[in-house]
């Protein structure tokens, strides 16, 4: 069982460095048509630069993801091996990957009054004028529509994979 839940780890491992990859290849369009979008509100573009708003996969959207697959990855070869510590790294790694997940996929079920609210906590008059809504639809709508099929197959692989890692380790 520890090798289904090292194939369950590895899936989990792909499925959060497609996060970076989608975001460095895709969002230099998001962040064009969230530029068209402020400009159309008439909200100067740099505001963005200004306060760090990033649409490509730089800072922590690469950093996040890319150390959680290097973290399951390295779990899994422990499964594999059938390391002593395999098992309560397992449970410690997969439950923070199920909860993680469940913060991103809440995080992004409520982006537009998230986003609202932190463009308020910066306290820049310019940026809390922007209409989010419109905004954050139109960086959304320059990925391309198999993205939000890849974000769904995503999800499941990720809850789905650190539950059945959870199981294997459980009956191993």
């Amino acid at each position: 069982m520890n090798a289904l839940a090292a194939v369950m780890q590895l899936l989990v491992a792909a499925a959060f460095v497609s996060i970076p990859l989608v975001r460095h290849r895709f969002g230099p369009a998001a962040k064009a048509a969230a530029v068209a979008e402020l400009r159309r509100q008439r909200v100067r573009p740099e505001v963005l630069e200004e306060n760090k708003l990033r649409f490509d996969a730089g800072g922590h959207e690469a950093a996040a993801p890319v150390t959680v697959a290097a973290v399951m990855s390295v779990v899994a070869v422990m499964n594999f091996v059938g390391a002593d510590l395999a098992r309560p790294l397992t449970w410690i790694f997969s439950s923070l990957v199920l909860l993680m997940n469940a913060a991103i996929v809440y995080s992004n079920l409520t982006a537009v009054k998230s986003v609202e609210a932190a463009f308020r906590r910066k306290g820049d008059p310019e940026l809390a004028r922007v209409e989010v809504a419109p905004f954050l639809k139109a960086a959304e709508e320059a990925f391309p529509g198999w993205v939000g099929v890849q974000t769904y197959l995503r999800n499941t692989i990720v809850f789905g994979g650190s539950a059945l890692a959870l199981v294997a380790v459980s009956v191993a």
